[in-house]
């Protein structure tokens, strides 16, 4: 991402929740909030992709094929990222990475939570102007700008009025395929240090897929042929995991995973059709406890 523009995936898998909302994976799923973060033009395609029509026009249609892809991919994780949070029960959540995540708007149960969403602050911005106006269901939500290149995780959580000694759940959801391994490192060793007892993260993470990789450069062609803008341009997939080196990898930071499932096999649990998914990639999602 630039460091002067918002991310323009954040928008896209703001899309993919607006359009899965009261569609797919029905009574373990329901973002309301996540088309009222969207301007009127991304609404509309939301609208669109969400009517079931086809449209006649190759353009348009493979925006509508896209974002419905994309509606199964947010939708799957989202619930499996929200019941690990609802099991975890923790005074704190932080996002790394919130982007245009709705969570503090419509999850009812983080409403004796103090939530901190970290992001870069262009992002941030971004998600502030979209906001205003939503009332937020936390405790406390507490905006943490940081540019992962530049700032201090830790230093920043602290400002912030974060406390190290009251367990924390960490999200970190389609945040690790765009970070380095020196970035992936220093983050795990801020989560490890400000995590107490009781603390959970849970990660999203992408194995290697080549399948997803010839999605990601479909997508590019995509955007050239439709004139738009591709919303990874700036964010490209530079790591992935095995489940056995993402499980050493946490274990070095003193988190024990106790769950790390595909995220297909989700789909399937939630009967969400796999076709529209499985090009895109949807990778593991793993569930550290300390």
């Amino acid at each position: 991402m630039k460091e002067t523009e918002a991310s323009r995936t954040a928008v896209l898998v703001c899309q993919g929740r607006a359009v899965g909302d009261g569609r797919l994976a029905s009574g373990r799923f329901a973002d309301p909030v996540a088309a009222q973060l969207l301007r009127d033009d991304e609404r509309a395609e939301v609208e669109l992709a969400r009517s079931g029509k086809a449209p006649s026009g190759w353009r348009a249609r493979m925006r509508y094929e896209m974002l419905n892809a994309t509606a199964a991919v947010l939708v799957t994780r989202t619930v499996a990222i929200d019941d690990a949070v609802r099991e975890a029960g923790n005074p704190q959540l932080v996002l790394l990475g919130a982007g245009l995540d709705a969570r503090a708007w419509r999850m009812p149960e983080l409403a004796a939570v103090a939530v901190f969403e970290v992001d870069h602050p262009a992002s941030q911005g971004d998600k502030r102007e979209r906001a205003e106006g939503l009332e937020p269901v936390p405790k406390s939500l507490t905006y943490v700008p940081v540019d992962f290149g530049r700032d201090s995780l830790g230093a920043a959580l602290a400002a912030a009025g974060h406390d190290p000694a009251a367990p924390t759940t960490w999200i970190w959801e389609g945040v690790l395929p765009y970070l380095t391994s020196a970035q992936v490192e220093s983050t795990l060793a801020v989560v490890a240090e400000r995590s107490a007892v009781g603390s959970r993260l849970v990660a999203t993470y992408p194995v290697h897929n080549r399948v997803a990789v010839l999605g990601r450069r479909a997508l590019r062609v995509y955007s050239r042929l439709t004139g738009g803008k591709d919303p990874l341009e700036h964010e490209r997939h530079i790591s992935a995991w095995t489940a056995e080196q993402m499980d050493a990898l946490l274990a070095g930071y003193g988190l024990t995973v106790t769950a790390d499932r595909d995220l297909h096999d989700i789909v399937r649990e939630l009967s969400i059709p796999a076709r529209e998914s499985r090009f895109y990639g949807l990778g593991r999602v793993a569930i550290a406890d300390r």
